[in-house]
């Protein structure tokens, strides 16, 4: 026999226990807060991908404002969205997370990623609308529809990625998306505990407001080790900034940096400042949040610049400049006479004269560019 009992539209309901201690979910409730077009965005790809994707947030609110939103991606990239107020479910990518989507109804569904097991996923799941990417009946992906179809020959299609497309990611995924591109920015948000954790930095190493925070992202992902430049690059950048009066400069990077900063750093003790690699997401990003600047490759780090709001002096090499936006706050540094790059390439041919030819005195301009901005707000 059929149940009885009413199950409630509301998004605070689990059919586990009440929101509130004694809450009765009941139809007389006053709080309750209906579930709308209810939304799941895949989106398994790198970190800074995932930070890269949290623009798509408030043009999908526009289109939808009554809505509830899920969110699922690997364990390493979780806790970026955490605290996201537009974000109601952040699922971790494992098989009970699975096999739960797997048994819901959506409205709409966003992959953002051109993988296997994203695209194969999608295929798997029940939604009105999809957008992104699925995969075909011999496991080959492809675009859903013709909103991802520039997306998806941008993948195919060497010439066109490196060397006329000239649209940004955020602005590409919008499309694929079928949103609108209003150049809407990351959303990453840190707590208040988070911020007094910054503040306290800077107090207990005397960073005052006079002094201008050049923080420098060492190191990228172990996937592309190309998109970094030597220890050596650093410790002539680092010689040449502190010939600059009013800065103190980080070191920034994440654990697959502990190393390499602890030999920048004993090239410069008590010159310069090392933040710890190995406390954890949440702490590497108040870490960069203490910069006032940050110099970096096309890494996790620069999308954690971005996402921060910080001025950026990004250099690229492997990768493709045109697809990042800076919103204005930065410099991105580029070779446009190498005919090889950017080509995405793990191991060059060349002797990655993409690396070799970032001009750190150029670095060093921009960052007296950027103190001279600050100093005038």
């Amino acid at each position: 026999m059929k149940s009885k009992i009413n199950i409630l539209n509301c998004k605070k309901f689990n059919g586990y226990k009440p929101c509130k201690p004694y809450k009765i979910c009941d139809e007389n409730c006053n709080e309750r807060v209906e579930v709308g077009t209810l939304i799941l965005i895949i989106n398994l790809d790198a970190m800074g991908d995932v930070l890269m994707t949290t623009a798509q947030i408030l043009p999908i609110k526009d289109k939808y404002p009554s809505s509830t939103i899920f969110w699922i991606t690997k364990k390493n990239a979780k806790n970026l969205l955490l605290h996201n107020p537009y974000i109601d479910k952040v699922l971790e990518w494992n098989f009970e997370s699975v096999l739960y989507l797997q048994n819901m109804k959506f409205d709409v569904i966003f992959n953002a990623d051109k993988s296997s097991s994203a695209s194969a996923f999608l295929n798997s799941l029940i939604a009105k609308e999809k957008y992104g990417f699925g995969i075909n009946d011999f496991g080959a992906i492809i675009s859903l529809n013709q909103f991802a179809d520039y997306n998806f020959l941008l993948g195919l299609e060497d010439h066109k990625k490196f060397k006329v497309n000239r649209r940004t990611g955020q602005d590409i995924l919008s499309e694929t998306f079928n949103l609108k591109y209003n150049r809407s920015e990351y959303i990453l948000n840190l707590t208040e505990h988070e911020k007094e954790f910054c503040k306290q930095f800077k107090l207990e190493n005397n960073l005052t407001d006079n002094v201008m925070l050049v923080g420098i992202n060492t190191g990228c992902s172990e996937l592309y080790p190309n998109k970094k430049l030597t220890v050596e690059q650093h410790i002539t950048l680092i010689n040449k900034l502190l010939l600059i009066d009013g800065i103190v400069i980080l070191l920034l990077g994440g654990v697959e940096d502990t190393e390499r900063n602890k030999i920048i750093y004993n090239n410069f003790p008590n010159k310069i400042i090392t933040t710890p690699t190995t406390e954890g997401l949440r702490k590497g990003i108040c870490y960069e949040n203490i910069a006032d600047i940050v110099i970096t490759g096309d890494s996790f780090g620069m999308h954690l610049a971005i996402a921060l709001k910080k001025y950026v002096i990004a250099w690229f090499g492997l990768s493709c400049w045109a697809e990042i936006d800076l919103y204005d706050r930065g410099v991105k540094l580029f070779n446009e006479s190498l005919d090889c790059s950017p080509c995405w390439l793990k191991a060059c041919p060349h002797k990655l004269e993409c690396r070799e030819s970032v001009d750190l005195d150029r670095i060093v301009d921009e960052v007296k560019t950027i103190q001279s901005k600050i100093n005038k707000r």
